[in-house]
């Protein structure tokens, strides 16, 4: 099944309900999110966070016939930003991860510009807004 594809975002959502019901009901995680197969955990007890890892991939194994990505995994302080899905969340705002800010200027055209600003609405991006590369007309679009 293609990567990106609707349907398989809807089969890993049903899939991975089981992980989602397991990680609330069964480890009592109360800040949990995920999205496709992207997930996060937000707890202020680093050792917390770390006792956590070892029953998710046992559960993902034994269970889902799944593994935790092992470069992927990192428990990180709330202020340096947690890097989700695009974007960089900090404590009191959201920006646009820096490798894609990067590839939208480098694919951003005439047919694809409100794309990209369905992309800047999830974030603080006014600055981003008004570059060159989003004018139309000679003006500036926000």
């Amino acid at each position: 099944m293609p990567i990106g594809n609707l349907s398989s975002q809807i089969f890993a959502n049903i899939y991975l309900n089981e992980l989602d019901q397991f990680i609330k009901h069964t480890l009592h995680v109360k800040y949990y999110f995920r999205y496709a197969d992207d997930f996060l955990i937000v707890h202020s007890d680093e050792e917390y966070l770390k006792s956590l890892i070892k029953p998710m991939a046992e559960f993902l194994d034994h269970r889902l016939e799944m593994k935790l990505h092992p470069h992927k995994i990192s428990i990180r302080k709330l202020r340096q930003g947690i890097d989700y899905l695009g974007y960089v969340v900090l404590p009191h705002h959201i920006v646009l991860r820096t490798k894609t800010k990067r590839r939208m200027f480098r694919k951003i055209n005439e047919r694809n510009k409100q794309s990209y600003f369905g992309l800047l609405n999830h974030c603080n991006s006014y600055k981003l807004r008004q570059d060159p590369r989003f004018r139309g007309d000679g003006e500036r679009v926000f």
